[in-house]
């Protein structure tokens, strides 16, 4: 992928004619495009898809790279234009992406986007999320709305503030709180239902077992 990247940019990156500023700017700015895959993967659900927006993002932030204000966070400028170019291409053509099965999000980072919550929970079903496997976290978390999911994704897998988020998504500080809040808990009860439908499971095997043991 990151050779296609380099083809889409302009002609002047990459070359010899390049100078100090635009070395760095794209040094720094391809350092990211592994973690900017992950995103794009999050948001269009589609491996294709989440290759084609990486491409687009980089051709964008290359021909607007005077816009950027060195020594500002250029990583959450990048994620800008790259949540803003999924809003203007997939979300207007009304897209529904198939799901891919790759690994790009670290499992113990979505671990912790699974654990946030604003209550506390009963040891009982503290214990039942406990089993609930990795799949099912990022099952979970695809299943939730494109700005729930993205809020969540970028606090608690990307490590962003609220105020880089609000940057990010185009959107106040409070939206941001208020999609964080609402995402973590919808997630929490997507997990719920997954740990009382295995505990379900687990009991019928159970009792299958011990039906056959008297038999």
């Amino acid at each position: 992928m990151r050779a296609a990247v380099r083809a889409s940019l302009p002609g002047s990156v990459g070359s010899d004619a390049m100078t100090d500023i635009e070395f760095d700017f794209e040094t720094e700015a391809l350092s990211y495009m592994d973690q900017l895959y992950a995103a794009a993967l999050r948001m269009t659900r589609n491996g294709a898809d989440a290759e084609d927006l990486v491409q687009e993002t980089y051709a964008k932030a290359f021909a607007a790279q005077d816009k950027f204000a060195p020594g500002t966070n250029l990583k959450a400028w990048l994620y800008r234009i790259q949540t803003n170019a999924f809003i203007n291409t997939y979300r207007k053509k009304q897209r529904e992406p198939k799901r891919s099965d790759a690994e790009a999000v670290e499992d113990w980072q979505l671990a912790a986007a699974a654990e946030h919550t604003s209550s506390g929970l009963a040891s009982a079903e503290d214990a039942a999320l406990d089993s609930i496997g990795d799949s099912e976290i990022k099952r979970a978390l695809a299943e939730l709305s494109d700005d729930f999911r993205m809020a969540v994704y970028l606090s608690d897998v990307e490590g962003f503030a609220y105020k880089e988020i609000a940057e990010i998504m185009d959107t106040p500080v409070g939206t941001v709180m208020s999609r964080l809040h609402r995402g973590r808990k919808l997630l929490r009860e997507k997990l719920r239902d997954y740990a009382a439908e295995r505990g379900l499971h687990d009991k019928r095997e159970k009792t299958a077992a011990t039906t056959k043991k008297e038999v």
